[in-house]
């Protein structure tokens, strides 16, 4: 162990999503703390956490729901403190929401599902978590929410056809989100296709492409590790 903590914010409804990505920040050595977010389990404070995970979750980050509210305020102390955070979809989206403000998350008129290419940018190539990616990036997205790109304290450092806003940075800081599903692996993409199916055909996904299109993700996972790493400093 490295002796620095990491704090895991679980934000949907399962308590411990089949995902275990605290599973995957531990194996680098992190102490990880995880809090059921969803179930309004929050710490008394942050001292001592080298970085904060933000997970998905059923809500949208502009809901009047109690946990969300408590989150943003979580957020915004941890970027006064200058610790790390690392968030995927809803994640993702809250962070855009609590530090940029609550206009910079909306509705989407038609879902954005499937695996994507997505689009590198030239912010990524000194980007401490991102500077490994080429000129594309594979990863699946499934996101009727999305964050917008106009915000002039974000760095987009990916984007997709249909999203502008895939991967961001909060200004200089150690800030992340990411909008797709870098946690899914070719191992636990067809239990969690068919489990999820009637939604997905809901949102126009076919699971026949999904999984032709299938893939480890493998440079969307490094950003996890590099994450995972910084904290570890």
């Amino acid at each position: 162990m490295t002796g620095k903590k990491l704090l895991f914010l679980g934000n949907g409804k399962a308590r411990i999503s089949s995902a275990r990505l605290d599973l995957r920040f531990a194996s680098h050595g992190l102490d990880v703390e995880t809090f059921w977010a969803y179930g309004n389990e929050f710490p008394e404070s942050l001292d001592g956490y080298s970085g904060i995970f933000l997970s998905g979750s059923p809500h949208g980050a502009y809901e009047d729901v109690p946990f969300i509210h408590r989150e943003h305020e979580l957020i915004r102390d941890a970027a006064e403190r200058g610790i790390p955070m690392l968030g995927i979809c809803f994640g993702h989206q809250i962070l855009a929401s609590a530090l940029c403000g609550r206009d910079q998350v909306f509705r989407r008129e038609q879902c954005e599902v499937g695996y994507k290419w997505l689009e590198v940018t030239s912010e990524a190539q000194a980007d401490p978590v991102c500077s490994h990616l080429g000129a594309k990036m594979h990863m699946f997205v499934w996101h009727n929410d999305e964050v917008r790109a106009g915000h002039p304290d974000m760095r987009i450092l990916a984007f997709s056809d249909l999203c502008p806003n895939q991967v961001w940075r909060y200004r200089d800081l150690p800030v992340w989100g990411i909008q797709g599903h870098p946690e899914i692996t070719l191992e636990t993409a067809k239990d969690w296709f068919e489990a999820s199916r009637a939604r997905l055909e809901h949102d126009g996904a076919s699971l026949d492409e999904l999984m032709r299109t299938a893939s480890e993700a493998e440079d969307a996972k490094m950003i996890l590790d590099r994450f995972a790493r910084l904290c570890c400093q």
